[in-house]
């Protein structure tokens, strides 16, 4: 009937949804491959609780693959922008009313509380995590702008390449090749008329790199020095356990994300900065 069709097309969407955080789920997934035996679920495949940037990425991505850099990286710009706007909402959500789980004296409390919110803080940049083709963009932030240098040196813009560039070595410093690629910029900046701001990341992945990692450090204190009397005895006479920080790895994400996910079209640039281009430039 009409009325079990849709209910079918709703779970199959809430599987959908569910599996995007919980790929690797085997009840979910045989579900899903149940209702596949019932109708093309194709289209009813909505992940429910997207967000916005998700599907402006996506896009942006396929456009660079099929080499229209303009609206690549229009769409790119878009996505971050969209990213840090709802990592600004998950952060406010972070300070919402908190449910007591014990009576405890009022210091500890207050101490509980604010490693509850310190916690919820640190776990919004995995929340945000896109999941694309059943991988998760690992350094989500890092790889947009990693697609914007590539996008901005096709179209020969490029003093926001070098911003791209020094903006993404905020989160990942020991990338070799992009060490190479900023030092080929320097050594040209007088051709492109580059000057010493050039080299500086810009201001929203500062302001995002010093507020995750000021966090971060901020909860492994909590939880060293802010436990309880009771969370604080050990055996031994050590120092308390720290607890170790959530990751990306915790996902169980099949190796990086250039290596999984869009594996159908995926087309990766021969090398990160395209070498070959930038010497016949």
């Amino acid at each position: 009937s009409l009325q079990q069709s849709n209910k079918i097309e709703k779970a199959v969407s809430a599987a959908h949804t569910f599996l995007q955080k919980n790929p690797k789920h085997e009840m979910t997934l045989r579900y899903l491959n149940y209702y596949r035996t019932m109708l093309d679920v194709d289209e009813y495949l909505v992940d429910l609780e997207a967000q916005p940037y998700e599907p402006i990425f996506v896009r942006s991505v396929k456009l660079y693959n099929n080499g229209d850099f303009r609206s690549s990286a229009a769409d790119m710009e878009q996505a971050l922008a969209e990213y840090y706007k709802a990592y600004e909402d998950c952060l406010a959500g972070c300070e919402g009313a908190y449910e007591l789980q014990e009576f405890k004296d009022f210091y500890p409390a207050i101490a509980d509380h604010f490693v509850s919110v310190l916690q919820c803080k640190v776990d919004c940049e995995t929340e945000l995590t896109p999941n694309v083709g059943g991988y998760f963009v690992e350094k989500f932030v890092a790889t947009m702008y990693h697609y914007l240098q590539f996008a901005y040196y096709k179209l020969n813009d490029v003093q926001d390449a070098v911003r791209s560039v020094a903006s993404y070595m905020l989160f990942d410093p020991g990338d070799t090749v992009m060490q190479q690629n900023l030092v080929y910029y320097r050594f040209h900046r007088e051709r492109w008329r580059l000057r010493d701001e050039d080299f500086e990341p810009r201001p929203e992945a500062v302001r995002y790199h010093n507020q995750t990692a000021a966090q971060k450090k901020m909860l492994e204190f909590a939880r060293q020095y802010l436990q309880d009397d009771d969370e604080m005895e050990v055996d031994g006479g050590e120092g308390p356990e720290v607890l170790d920080l959530p990751s990306d790895g915790e996902f169980e994400g099949e190796g990086d994300y250039e290596e999984g996910f869009f594996a159908e079209w995926w087309q990766e640039p021969k090398t990160k900065g395209d070498k070959d281009d930038q010497g016949s430039s």
